[in-house]
Order: C-alpha cells, then structure tokens, then sequence
C-alpha cells in the first residue's frame, strides 16, 4: 500500500512537471508573442551588430521579450547574428521569429537614376543599403577595378544602369560594384554589341553620346533623332557643338561652381577643355551625366535623316525643331533666343 502511494507520488510529480513544461514550451515557443497591429514588420541588422543591438529593435515589436531572449539564448541565435533585412509576421511565436532572423534575408528594391558623378551615385545608394558612400567612392573608382575591366574615371560612370535592382539590404560596396558590372555585360547584348559595331562606335563612346542625347532633351519620342543629328555630324566629320558638353566643362571650374548655367553664351565656346564639343572634334572622353536606358537605345537605334542642327522649340517646352541648313537652324536658334530674352533669362 506504502509503495502504491509512493509510485502515485512520482506519478504526480511527473505529471506536474510535464505539465509546466508543455506550458513552458507553449509560451516559449508556440504562443504568438508579437503585439504590433500591422501585417508585418521589418528589422534591419548592420554587420557588426550584436545579439542586443537586434533584441533592441525588437523590444518594441514583443509582447514578452524576455521568453525570446531566453528560446533565442537556447537556440544559440545569440552567437550567430547575421546581417540583413528581415520579416516579422504579425503573430508569430518566437520560434518564427527567431527561424525568421537567422534565416531569411529579405531583398530589397534597389534604385537610381541620373546622377552626375560617381559620388552622388554613391550618396543615393548609401541611403538604400547598409554600407557608407565614402566605401562606395573608394570601391568604385578603384585602379585595378578599372584595368581588369576596361574602365576609367571618365568612362565608369557609365556601367551604372538607372533602373531598379533587387539587392540584399547588407550588400557591401564589391558586392554593389560588382553586381553592377554584372548588370551592365548583361545589358550590352550580341544584338546592342553588333549595332554599336555597325555605328562605328564602342560602347564607350555610346553611353558618352547617350549621356549627350539624355541631356539634350528627356523625351523619349524625340531622343533617336537627336542621336541622328549628331551621328550625322561624326559621321561627315564636324563638331558636335553640344551646349550640355560646355556646362559640363564650365561646372568644372572654379568660376562656375555653384552656379546654374541656363543659357550658353559665346564665352562658354572658349573654355579650354576635353569636353568642349565646339572646339574638338568628335565625341568627348566620357560621359557628361548618367544617361536613361532609353537615350542609350536611341542612339543604338538612331533615327536615319538629313538633319544636321537643332534648337529648343520655344512654343513647345521640352522639344525641339530641326533643321538641314545651318540658314533655317539660325532662324530656329534666334527664335528661341528671343524667348529667352523675354521671360528674363541673360545667362
């Protein structure tokens, strides 16, 4: 009889036991522990942060922190941080939670467009990924990079393709730089490869011709028969004679900075420069701007025509009007001129 009741005790004991630690193991690991309202949230974890730098952004998104913090510790997640963005689905336990950090790095959306050097380049992306511009500046403007790769200072802003790219929010500066490169040998196709051939052009000199049409007019409609304007005149030998190229020489200097040029004027045809397109022949070393994927398309598939000028159409902003003889394009150039003149507009 003694020992019944002693094997009752055990029993009972065992069952107690059992108990709390299926009610342990309910709210450690089964029970949702997220109070935020939202569908989901997202964390961000940087490389070099801890276990208490990740706990401190979760802190806010917990109904109990200290049954993750103690399931995190069992799960050895505290010793295996890992850098990226992830998800955090409203209702899920601390096992999600913690499957969800150790495992699931999220993409982001990655995007750009039309920066004007390698450094407002790299001030847009360090505002979208985990790494600082001053990284970025040194890994892409780096000698070696540029030799392996065929690039240069003037030349390798033009492996940057505006467009939108899904990237790991840790990405560091190689791994941007090179996903990059990786983008723009796929974007340089037998088919675009055989057409800038057939121009007489390499891809160089496309994406600084490219960066010439963009800037000369945003519209897409119109920006194959500008690349023609100015095909025609490699072609038969002239200057290009492109105001965008004599901003980007004036922006240069000393005397310009911070200033905005809106109107070219004869001074500005005497700047001594690479880039001065009404002095020297044919296209400049580089690139004047991040061109769109459009002007670079225009200029693969230019419009074939006899036009050799063109001018801004002051009746209709944003386009402009073509002419063959330099006679009709004066006339085209004091119209718009004149316009100028009368909204106020001297420099």
């Amino acid at each position: 009889m003694y020992f019944k009741k002693i094997l009752f005790a055990i029993a009972l004991i065992g069952l107690v036991v059992c108990a709390y630690f299926a009610y342990f193991v309910y709210n450690v690991m089964l029970a949702p522990n997220t109070k935020f309202s939202n569908e989901d949230a997202y964390i961000y974890v940087s490389t070099n942060d801890t276990y208490n730098d990740v706990k401190e952004q979760l802190i806010p998104l917990l109904n109990d922190v200290e049954t993750f913090d103690a399931l995190a510790k069992r799960k050895k997640y505290v010793e295996n941080v890992k850098a990226g963005k992830y998800r955090i689905a409203k209702g899920m336990t601390n096992n999600d939670i913690i499957n969800s950090i150790r495992s699931n790095n999220i993409p982001i959306k990655l995007s750009f467009n039309n920066q004007n050097s390698i450094e407002e380049l790299a001030g847009r992306i360090a505002f979208q990924i985990d790494v600082d511009s001053v990284s970025l500046v040194k890994t892409m403007k780096d000698p070696t990079f540029y030799e392996q790769n065929g690039f240069s200072d003037a030349t390798s802003l033009g492996m940057y393709l505006p467009n939108s790219y899904e990237i790991f929010w840790n990405t560091n500066a190689e791994g941007f730089r090179d996903r990059m490169l990786k983008e723009y040998n796929r974007f340089w196709t037998d088919t675009r490869i055989a057409k800038a051939k057939l121009i007489g052009l390499n891809r160089d000199e496309v994406m600084a011709l490219a960066s010439i049409v963009y800037e000369e007019s945003k519209q897409k409609s119109e920006q194959p028969r500008i690349a023609g304007v100015y095909i025609n005149r490699v072609k038969n030998k002239w200057t290009l004679d492109a105001d965008p190229t004599l901003k980007f020489a004036a922006y240069k200097l000393p005397k310009y900075k911070n200033t905005i040029i809106k109107r070219v004027l004869n001074v500005h045809k005497e700047i001594v420069s690479p880039y001065n397109t009404y002095k020297n022949q044919g296209l400049p070393p580089g690139l004047i701007a991040m061109p769109d994927l459009s002007a670079i398309d225009a200029v693969l598939n230019y419009e074939e025509h006899s036009y050799f000028f063109f001018a801004a159409d002051a009746k209709k902003p944003g386009f402009h009007k073509f002419a063959k003889t330099l006679s009709q394009h004066n006339q085209n150039a004091r119209e718009y001129q004149q316009y100028l003149s009368q909204q106020g507009i001297r420099r």
